[in-house]
Parts: structure tokens; sequence; C-alpha cells
């Protein structure tokens, strides 16, 4: 049954987990979906598995060059997005070495937060074009140190962006020498919260503007968000996955996670401004998205700005004029 306010959704990250079943709930609802994939394969096998309006564009977010492609595609078109939807992340936990991008930038910070900045950049005229927009960007509890699974590891903390502030080559964003996978991912997160407060500042309220954490996602199979970590670390991975998922039950399910996505996405009673909800656990088994705080790091609206500031400044380093 078609939703009687069709939308056209422009989404990251939908060749799986949480992204993949979003993108299968807003196709069946009749809403118009550009799905960015990483490759054609990806591409195939992710339209392979939806109905309707639905096409895909090859976009490897691990490349700039190749974001800055793809966006300057979807300008000329000048077609008019409801929602763009800033879904894709990876994480490398348990890294002790940075990977990094086409653009030798460490690969975390360069898929979940620097590739959708410059999408975010490049794209809100088209967002600004279309009747009742809004921006969604999928964060997470992580970000925050007084979280439960905040309080895993090392926390989340962009100290002064000592790294970011030195340009390209960084290991981590607040200057650290040594990588840790897990505070990468942590960090980036954190940036995903920062974005969107300062994104609402640019917009001056004038549209929703929602961070979001579906809570802890493990799917079954090889694939999803963890899909990295279940190749380096089968084992501990799999033992994990046991704990959190079948035995403790304070996992969600990816198919639920997609349906609250969508929602988030099409829900016409979310007011303008900035919003962060959390998918939270109220029981075995059991979870509820409600409007929660941030971190109090996650609140710093000047320290948004320079984050700001200093990815686009170097994005323009990097990505030739």
């Amino acid at each position: 049954m078609a939703d009687p306010a069709t939308q056209r959704v422009l989404l990251t990250g939908a060749s799986s987990g949480v992204g993949f079943e979003a993108a299968k709930v807003l196709s069946s609802r009749g809403h118009a979906l550009t799905l960015l994939c990483r490759n054609q394969a990806a591409a195939d096998q992710t339209l392979s598995q939806l109905s309707g309006s639905v096409h895909a564009l090859i976009c490897d977010l691990a490349d700039l060059a190749a974001v800055e492609n793809v966006c300057s595609q979807l300008l000329e078109s000048g077609t008019a997005f409801n929602a763009l939807v800033l879904n894709a992340g990876l994480q490398y936990a348990g890294a002790s070495e940075a990977q990094f991008s086409a653009q030798g930038i460490e690969l975390t910070f360069a898929v979940n937060q620097l590739a959708h900045q410059l999408m975010a950049m490049r794209l809100l005229p088209l967002l600004q074009k279309a009747a009742s927009p809004r921006l969604v960007i999928t964060a997470s509890e992580v970000h925050n140190p007084a979280s439960g699974a905040g309080k895993v590891g090392k926390p989340a903390d962009l100290g002064e962006l000592a790294g970011l502030s030195g340009g390209a080559g960084f290991a981590m964003v607040n200057g650290g020498d040594r990588f840790d996978g897990n505070k990468a991912y942590k960090d980036s997160k954190l940036c995903n919260v920062l974005m969107a407060r300062e994104l609402d500042r640019q917009l001056a309220a004038s549209m929703p503007v929602i961070a979001w954490s579906p809570g802890l996602v493990i799917t079954r199979n090889s694939g999803g968000f963890f899909r990295y970590n279940k190749r380096s670390n089968p084992l501990g991975m799999g033992a994990f996955a046991f704990f959190a998922r079948d035995l403790l039950r304070i996992t969600e399910s990816p198919e639920n996670a997609g349906r609250l996505l969508a929602k988030l996405v099409s829900d016409p009673e979310i007011d303008p401004g900035f919003r962060y909800f959390t998918n939270k656990v109220v029981s075995f088994g059991g979870h509820r998205l409600e409007p929660t705080d941030t971190s109090t790091e996650g609140a710093d609206l000047q320290k948004a700005e320079r984050l700001w500031r200093l990815s686009e400044e170097l994005i323009q380093s990097v990505i030739p004029s």
C-alpha cells in the first residue's frame, strides 16, 4: 500500500543491515529511492531484492572523488529529495593499525563522517527544493561515554581535534599516535552527532535534522555492520554475538531497526530542529525508540562548528577543484 505522502529518499548504506531493511520498508510504501552502493555487484544484489521505484548509483564512500562525482551528477539532474539519509558506516573492532582511504584519510573517519559531510555540503540545495525535507544521520550510543556501550574500551573523545587539524594522514582525530579501531568508531559516531548539530545551526532549524542510535544490531549472516569484525575475529565475534544476542537478548534485529529508520525518514510528526533518538533496551529482547540527550561533548556547538570547518578544509585539500 503506497504512502499517501510519497517521498524521494537518498540513502547510503542500503546494501545490507539496517539500511537494507529500511529500504525494503520505504520502497514497499511507494517511496522513490536512490541508493548509493559501493560497487556494481552490491547494487545488482540490492536491487534484485527490492521492488518499486528504486535505482542505484555506484559510489565508494572511501573515495571522496567518487562522492564528489555522484553529487555533481545529482545536482546536474536537479531532482529534489525529501530526505537525505546518511546511514553507511564501518568499524574495525580490535584493529591496531589504521587503514586509509583513497585520499590518505583514516578509513573509519573517511567513510562514517567525511563522505557524509561532503554529501550534506553539496546536496543541501536539492533538499531545500523539496517540500518538508529532512536529514537523518545514523549515529550510535557509543558516542556517549556515560552509556553502557560507551563505557566498553576507551571512550569517545575528540580532544582539540589535533589530528584532524593537521590534515590527511592522522591515525586518530584527537591526535593520538596509536590507532584504536574501537575508539575510532566511537569518535566517528560522536562526529556524526556534532555534524547533525552543525547542520541544524546552518539551516536555522528549518527542517528536522535527526541523529539516532539503532542499538546493537548483529546479523546472523556474514553481512551487516559487523562484517569486518566477523572476518578478522570470527571466534571472538561469535562468542560476543552469542552472549549479547542469544543469551542476554540485548541486541536489536536488523528488520526492526530498519523499520525504525524508515519511521524517522517518513514520520510527519517530527518537528523541525535537531533531534537525537536512541533505541533503548527496556527489557530482555525489548527496545523502545525515544528522544534522548546526547553526550556533553556531543552538545558542544563550538566544537561542532570547528569540526565542520576543519573537515571542509580537509575535503577541499584532497579533492581537486
